[in-house]
């Protein structure tokens, strides 16, 4: 950095800045005045971390931090992506470009990515941790999103690989900001090239237990697959990853469409596998998409309004991905030869406007938009930012992602406990909401269901809302109490109907908060007893 920009930077950290405008503009004038080019946010916050006032200017940081809705939620989201490997399926909708995974497009985001670090998971983990903390972020809690397609059919030796290497570069990770010198781009070792699956196993557990204790904990772990790939075999194999979420790609609910989709499996594989991944306390998001061959808008809604009303379904977490026409895929003959034409912008906007309309509090909105590159988009919807788009127009519903606080303040809440039947079980919404009996401070998941491992009751989720801060920093909404006061509500709950141990699908870097509440690890659960806490 040049003495130039140093003296900009000084001057500005000298300034008390309150808004974005106000910022871009003295980045403006100190340009100007020391004869240099704008700032770079990410100058400013090297800049910053190394004065040693931990507090020197908050309202600033959060300015300068780069799409802070990524970490407002408490966690920063890391996605990974494993290698081309052959799916099973033949939907038609799927585009296949070569040396990319099935369904994914070579210009997307997360896809460039992992090209760039040759599809190694360590330096994907390492690369997207780095590029968090530029940008502001603090990547202590980290939710793993694994993605590449249906999961299951990888060899199994390379799922353990995969993940093992995952916890490791977390575990090894050294904040480039804070030590500029430090080894975070080293050359990745390989592992032995024949290693046993046991040996693969050992090597995981090793890292799992290290990330225990680690800076950067992996809290939570998604992986996605297709229903007819799920049972309970399967999801052994993922606990014993550290999986605590699992996305599947439904698309629709109705046997006829998914026939002429060539989806491969039916409406009852989708059911089935719900229930599996509920009674193993996973959190289930469910892949839809509007506007496939075979359906209209009418339809589409009428599927939608179902998932939430017939007790088979009603996953925890929906992402929509509505159906648009790419190069490489069957649709695209179909579309060519005019069998098959697209919602226009206009409908799908309508579509999703009404879809959001009867989404019930418990369920949280993932995605309204694939993140597919406009130029890839041959036929269909081309508003990328959807969901922007929607709420500049105020458009919002009572959805997990509509009610969170982001980046308010915690003020006086109340619990409120929604309860409804999901697949042969009663599911209990426990949320700690403001004043506004809106406004979500954070909530827990409970299942109350005999017919599991332990005859426990589960904690499927426990989250607390607000900004993600570093341990040991000022703390902001996630350690005003509430968590432990909703694990406290839903053990109440689960010892009112008969329950004497409470299960918890706790990811890897969260097990030491459990214990701190009297769990303890069995097998990849965190378990208490609650007859000797009643």
């Amino acid at each position: 950095m040049t003495i130039k920009r140093e003296q900009a930077i000084t001057e500005l950290l000298k300034i008390d800045i309150r808004t974005s405008a106000d910022l871009q503009q003295l980045k403006r004038k100190l340009a100007k005045k020391h004869q240099t080019t704008i700032l770079r946010h990410s100058e400013i916050l090297k800049a910053m971390e190394k004065i040693e006032d931990v507090d020197l200017a908050p309202g600033l940081r959060r300015l300068l931090r780069k799409r802070a809705v990524r970490t407002l939620s408490g966690i920063a989201p890391v996605a990974v992506l494993t290698k081309p490997w052959p799916c099973p399926g033949k939907c038609v909708y799927c585009p296949t470009e070569k040396n990319v995974p099935q369904s994914y497009l070579s210009n997307e985001p997360a896809v460039m990515r992992a090209i760039r670090e040759g599809f190694d998971p360590y330096k994907q983990v390492q690369s997207r941790l780095r590029a968090l903390e530029a940008n502001g972020h603090e990547p202590n809690k980290i939710e793993l999103i694994v993605i590449g397609g249906t999961w299951s059919v990888l060899p199994v030796k390379y799922k353990y690989w995969f993940i093992s290497n995952c916890f490791k570069a977390a575990n090894n990770f050294k904040s480039e900001i804070r030590n500029p010198k430090s080894e975070t781009n080293s050359k990745f070792k390989k592992i032995n090239s024949k290693p046993t699956l046991e040996q693969l196993k050992q090597q995981l557990l090793e890292e799992q237990k290290r990330n225990e204790k680690a800076k950067y904990k992996i809290i939570g772990i998604t992986l996605e697959t297709r229903p007819d790939y799920i049972n309970e075999q399967e999801l052994l194999q993922m606990r014993e990853l550290g999986c605590t979420r699992v996305e599947i790609g439904v698309q629709a609910i109705d046997d006829k469409i998914l026939k002429k989709n060539k989806r491969g499996h039916d409406v009852a594989a989708i059911a089935s596998a719900t229930k599996l991944l509920k009674d193993s306390g996973f959190k289930v998001t469910y892949h839809i998409m509007p506007g496939l061959p075979g359906s209209t808008p009418a339809r589409d809604l009428i599927m939608f309004k179902r998932l939430f009303s017939d007790e088979r379904f009603q996953p925890d977490q929906i992402k929509f991905y509505p159906t648009v026409v790419t190069r490489g895929s069957l649709l695209y003959c179909w579309w060519k030869q005019g069998e098959y034409k697209p919602y226009s912008n206009a409908v799908l906007r309508k579509l999703i406007i009404e879809c959001k309309k009867i989404v019930p509090p418990h369920i949280r909105i993932i995605r309204l938009i694939r993140d597919i590159p406009g130029d890839s988009i041959v036929a269909g919807n081309t508003i990328t930012n959807l969901r922007q788009v929607l709420e500049q127009e105020g458009v919002k519903c009572d959805c997990i992602r509509c009610r969170e606080i982001k980046d308010g303040k915690i003020n006086r809440y109340s619990f409120r406990v929604t309860r409804y039947s999901a697949s042969a079980g009663a599911e209990y919404f426990i949320e700690a909401v403001g004043k506004d009996k809106r406004t979500l401070f954070g909530f827990c998941r409970l299942r109350l269901a005999k017919n599991n491992l332990w005859g426990a009751a589960l904690i499927r989720e426990l989250h607390v809302y607000g900004e993600l801060v570093s341990i040991g920093k000022n703390k902001i909404i996630q350690h005003a109490g509430i968590g432990k006061r909703l694990m406290k509500k839903a053990e109440e709950l689960a010892q009112k109907n008969n329950f004497e141990k409470m299960a918890v699908i706790s990811g890897v870097g969260a097990r030491g908060y459990y214990r701190k509440l009297d769990y303890h690890l069995e097998g990849s659960y965190m378990i208490k007893n609650l007859l000797k806490f009643k």
